[in-house]
C-alpha cells in the first residue's frame, strides 16, 4: 500500500517556506514557521488517522464469460466501501485503474475511472474494450487510490483480480439480433424486411386479403362463404442446407484496421449459423488453406450453433495459398444434397483465381454457390490517392490493377451464374444475412 501527498498537502507544507526565508532578516519569523509546521503536522496526523485502510474496500470485476472479437465489450468494476471504527465516514473521492490485456483497444487512453463512494455503499465503474484477436488472454489486478477526508493525502492499494478471459467470435451481434428479432425491429440492424410467409408451398392458414397479395393466393370458396376476399398463406419450406467453405489462407490473414479479414468472415459465419438455426435450416462448415483443416457436418438447432462456435474459436490462419481444388474436391465427396454453398475467400493478390472460378462454376451444377469477399479499404484508398511522387504513382497503378482484376473475376462469375457478394468488412455480417434471407424468400435454395 502506498501513501502520497496531494497538491493541497504540498501547498500547506510550502507555505512555511516564505516564513523561513523571512527569518534571515526577522528571527522571530522562524518561530512562526515552526508553529505553522506543527499545525500542519497535526492536520496530517488527524487526516492519516481518519483515512480508511485497504480493508475498507472490496473490488469486483464483471464481464461476459466470453468476450466478443472486434466488438464493444462492457467491463464493470464494482467498488464496495465498508465502515471502519475510528475512520472517516465521509464521501471520499476514488480513482480506479484496471489492467486489461495490453493488445485490447480501449475507449480511453487508459481505463482510469474517477468518482466518489460513501461509506456502506457501492458504486459501479464502466468502461469498454475491443479485442483484436481471438484466443486466451488474462486481466491483471485492480488498483484503487482514494483521498483522505481533508484532501491532504492519497492512499493507493493493489487488489488481486487477475483472471483469464477468452475472446470468441462476435457474440454481441448474435445477442443483438436475438433481441431485435423478439422486438420485431430487425431494421435497426440494417436488415431489409423480408416476407418469408406466403412465399413457400406449404399451406399454413387463411386470412383477410391485403392489397399487396397476389391474385393467385385468393381462396375463392372461402371468399364466397365469407363475403369478402380471403387469401391463403403459405410458409417457406424448412430444413434447407447451408454449407460454409471458409478460406483461412494467406490473404485472409491480412488485416482490415485491427482485425484480420478471416475474423470478419468468422463473425459473419457465426451470425449466419444462429439465424439459420432460428429458421430451421441445417448448416455445416469446412475450413481450408492448402488442405482441408476442419469439417463439421450440416445439422440444425442451437446445439449446432455451439459446435460451430467452438470450432470457429479454435481456427487459426495459415500463411499459405489456398488450394481450392482440394477443398472443393473434399466438399463434393462429402455433400451431394443441394444447398446454399457460401465460399468466404479473398481475391486481392491471390494467385489461385483461375482455380477458384473453375471450382465455383463446377459447384453450380449441384448447389447454389455464393462467393463472399471483403472489399479492402486500403486498396481502394491507394487507387484514388493523389499522385505526388513516383512512389504514389506506383502504388496507385498497382491498386487500380488489383481492383480491375477483382472486378473482372466477379463479373466472370456472375456471367457463369455464380452469385457474388463483395462488401466492406464492417458490413459483412449484415450483408450475408440479408442475402441469405432474400434467397429463402425467392425460394432459390
Amino acid at each position: 500500500m502506498i501513501m502520497q501527498l496531494t497538491v493541497r498537502g504540498w501547498l500547506l507544507l510550502l507555505t512555511a517556506t516564505p516564513l523561513m526565508a523571512l527569518a534571515t532578516w526577522l528571527p522571530a519569523a522562524l518561530w512562526l514557521a515552526g508553529a505553522w509546521l506543527l499545525v500542519v503536522l497535526a492536520l496530517f496526523i488527524v487526516d492519516v488517522r481518519a483515512l480508511p485502510t485497504a480493508r475498507a474496500w472490496k473490488l469486483t470485476r464483471r464481464h461476459e464469460t466470453r468476450l466478443s472479437l472486434a466488438a464493444q465489450n462492457r467491463i464493470t468494476v464494482q467498488i464496495e466501501r465498508f465502515p471502519q471504527p475510528g475512520r472517516s465516514g465521509r464521501l471520499l473521492d476514488v480513482w480506479l485503474r484496471d489492467t486489461p490485456p495490453p493488445t485490447f483497444r480501449l475507449d480511453r487512453d487508459a481505463p482510469l475511472l474517477a468518482g466518489a463512494v460513501a461509506v456502506g455503499a457501492s458504486r459501479e465503474f464502466v468502461y469498454h474494450l475491443w479485442p483484436p484477436r481471438r484466443g486466451d488472454y488474462a486481466f491483471g489486478d485492480l488498483y484503487l487510490r482514494w483521498a483522505s477526508p481533508l484532501g491532504l493525502l492519497r492512499r493507493q492499494a493493489r487488489f488481486a483480480a487477475a483472471a483469464p478471459v477468452k475472446v470468441y467470435p462476435n457474440l454481441v451481434a448474435v445477442r443483438k439480433y436475438d433481441l431485435l428479432l423478439r422486438r420485431n425491429r430487425l431494421g435497426e440492424l440494417g436488415l431489409r424486411a423480408t416476407r418469408l410467409r406466403g412465399a413457400g408451398n406449404e399451406f399454413e392458414r387463411l386470412r383477410d386479403y391485403t392489397p399487396d397479395d397476389e391474385y393467385r393466393r385468393i381462396n375463392w370458396p372461402a371468399t364466397a362463404r365469407r363475403g369478402k376476399p380471403i387469401s391463403m398463406e403459405y410458409e417457406t419450406e424448412r430444413s434447407q442446407n447451408l454449407y460454409v467453405l471458409l478460406d483461412v489462407g494467406r490473404m485472409m490473414r491480412s488485416p482490415v484496421g485491427d482485425v484480420a479479414k478471416m475474423d470478419y468472415a468468422i463473425n459473419a459465419v457465426l451470425l449466419l449459423a444462429y439465424v439459420a438455426a432460428q429458421k430451421g435450416d441445417r448448416i455445416g462448415l469446412l475450413t481450408f488453406a492448402d488442405r482441408v483443416l476442419t469439417y463439421v457436418a450440416p445439422r440444425g438447432g442451437k446445439l449446432q450453433f455451439h459446435r460451430l462456435l467452438e470450432q470457429l474459436y479454435a481456427v487459426h490462419g495459415e500463411g499459405v495459398e489456398p488450394d481450392y481444388d482440394a477443398a472443393f474436391g473434399e466438399f463434393a465427396a462429402r455433400q451431394h444434397k443441394r444447398g446454399l454453398a457460401l465460399v468466404f475467400t479473398d481475391l486481392t493478390g491471390s494467385i489461385s483465381t483461375d482455380s477458384l472460378v473453375a471450382q465455383m462454376t463446377r459447384l453450380r451444377r449441384q448447389h447454389l454457390p455464393l462467393l463472399v469477399t471483403l472489399a479492402d479499404p486500403t486498396v481502394n484508398q491507394l487507387a484514388t490517392q493523389a499522385i505526388t511522387d513516383s512512389d504514389a504513382l506506383y502504388e496507385r497503378t498497382v491498386a487500380e490493377r488489383v481492383l480491375a482484376e477483382r472486378r473482372l473475376t466477379l463479373d466472370l462469375l456472375r456471367r457463369r451464374g455464380v452469385q457474388t457478394l463483395d462488401v466492406p468488412a464492417d458490413q459483412l455480417s449484415v450483408a450475408v444475412i440479408d442475402r441469405y434471407l432474400a434467397m429463402k424468400e425467392r425460394l432459390l435454395i
